[in-house]
């Protein structure tokens, strides 16, 4: 069962099917929709059948695929998975199916057709399974850039009314960062060259390799900055406020639920693996800037009146805890980030979803023009709190595990800054309450009043109940997850010289890996 090619296939077949939906004749809007829905949920299934094929005391990387591709650079299209990587497949397998049944009754603005719509999104999910699998560190650069396009037309066909301008924005910051990437791609493989005889992009064997720490610097550099753009870390988030806001609800789930994912997993698996001694040295600097978009982005989040942009600006927030946890250097702290990770795509898709019905109701994105829905909607408001309670961490769901783990990892070596960080989770409080409060409670009013505002309808019921059901099933028992995890995280903290059962620190030595 482990031979078969799980993770190719999980490529081939969202490619393949975006392929069929964008040939399907004009007016096909609805044959879109069920084709594109059919591919999600095979692509699902394979996430979890690779799941279950994975061996947990296995090989760091399994479920291997790899096909010589440019073998004059020593280029291969190389696939594989350890535990880090297997759940971000797992959150793109959920996430997908979800939002094509969110946008079933989206129309496109103007005389857009959602078949293109639909195309893409399959695209997407291809270029972001490959993100994720890639072994191969070049083959991972093409995929980085490739899933750029079809979340740019995402956002800039289907999106609000500033798209075009939130499309471009987003489009060249991603590309700057994954150019200065590039750079220190061909970095590598010189080093590789000089230090084994011939050039290679394999990810194993990079992570031998014993690179002079002022080389190791400079790389660790280009790789940070592309991964801080896409991430986004305080200075580098500007572009995901208008990109958030302005896309459609399905392209914000998955661009804040899994693309900015790409740039704290490239952390975890480039960074701190390939460069341990420079990850060592700006470790102070990472968690700096950290621990300032924690506070940042939890006070700009609430002074927003548009709920989109509140919801952009939480993760912003969310993603400087993310920081913490990896470069906290400890293995519970790793492994908080990393269910972080997974966590956070399923309770900010679960917000972004609920905002959308809100906004599909009334109209407007404008926090001011609702109140007391609970009044007239009465699930959809206990399903607006449930959301906003996993999005500041509320004992009993999903992210009160991630987030407690990653302080308790980061403490020991980073009190200082895991002491401010705290500060964070208070203030998730009052702009998750604050938000609930006004658009919720009291008495109907605005928007509200003015329009039929009616509760729940079934398809929607089938959209929030599997997020629903993770954000307390992962809550109460998050073991699973973690027994995929902690293995993957273990073996990285004993790249860069850390404790990998423990909470110490890692040491301070000369070399590379």
């Amino acid at each position: 069962m482990s031979d078969f090619p799980w993770l190719l296939t999980m490529v081939v077949v969202p490619a393949v099917g975006g392929a069929a939906v964008a040939a399907l004749p004009k007016g096909r809007d609805a044959l879109a929709k069920q084709v594109a829905l059919a591919v999600s949920v095979a692509v699902l299934v394979l996430a979890l059948l690779a799941t279950v094929a994975f061996d947990t005391g296995g090989a760091r990387f399994q479920l291997t695929t790899s096909v010589a591709w440019i073998p004059s650079f020593g280029v291969d299209f190389a696939l594989g998975v350890d535990g880090i990587a297997l759940v971000m497949l797992l959150l793109i397998g959920v996430l997908v199916p979800v939002v094509v049944v969110a946008s079933w009754r989206d129309t496109g603005p103007g005389d857009r057709s959602m078949k293109a719509y639909f195309a893409w999104l399959l695209v997407l999910e291809a270029m972001m399974v490959g993100v994720f699998a890639a072994t191969d560190v070049f083959l991972f650069y093409v995929f980085f850039e490739a899933m750029l396009v079809p979340m740019y037309f995402i956002i800039g066909s289907f999106g609000g009314p500033r798209r075009q301008y939130a499309a471009v924005k987003f489009f060249l910051y991603s590309l700057l960062g994954g150019l200065v990437m590039l750079a220190s791609v061909i970095g590598l493989y010189v080093v590789s060259n000089s230090s084994l005889g011939e050039g290679t992009f394999a990810f194993d064997a990079l992570r031998q390799l014993d690179i002079d720490p002022g080389v190791q610097k400079l790389l660790f550099l280009g790789f940070f900055v592309a991964f801080a753009i896409k991430a986004p870390l305080v200075p580098f988030h500007t572009w995901l406020p208008v990109s958030g806001a302005e896309a459609p609800v399905g392209g914000a789930v998955l661009l804040v639920g899994v693309l900015d994912k790409v740039g704290t997993f490239g952390f975890i698996r480039y960074c701190l693996p390939l460069f341990p001694d420079a990850s060592r040295t700006f470790a102070p600097w990472v968690l700096g800037l950290a621990v300032a978009g924690i506070l940042y982005g939890a006070v700009l989040a609430m002074g927003q009146s548009d709920m989109k942009r509140l919801v952009t600006y939480t993760s912003i927030a969310h993603f400087g805890f993310i920081a913490l946890g990896i470069f906290a250097f400890t293995a519970e702290g790793g492994s908080g980030a990393v269910l972080y990770m997974v966590n956070h795509g399923i309770s900010t898709g679960i917000l972004f979803l609920v905002v959308g019905m809100v906004i599909t109701r009334g109209g407007s994105r404008s926090i001011a023009d609702y109140g007391g829905i609970g009044r007239k909607a009465p699930v959809l408001a206990g399903v607006f709190l449930v959301a906003g309670l996993s999005s500041l961490a509320l004992p009993g769901t999903n992210s009160f595990v991630s987030e407690f783990l990653v302080l308790l990892g980061s403490f020991p070596t980073r009190p200082v800054f895991t002491i401010v960080a705290t500060v964070g989770i208070v203030l998730a409080a009052l702009y998750v309450l604050l938000l609930v409060q006004r658009a919720v409670h009291g008495p109907a009013r605005g928007l509200v009043t003015e329009k039929a505002f009616p509760d729940l309808r079934r398809r929607e019921l089938v959209v929030v109940a599997p997020l629903l059901a993770l954000v307390i099933g992962l809550g109460v028992y998050p073991q699973p997850l973690l027994d995929l995890i902690n293995p993957a995280v273990a073996a990285t903290m004993g790249d860069i010289g850390s404790d990998p059962g423990g909470t110490q620190p890692a040491v301070a030595e000369q070399g590379g890996n």
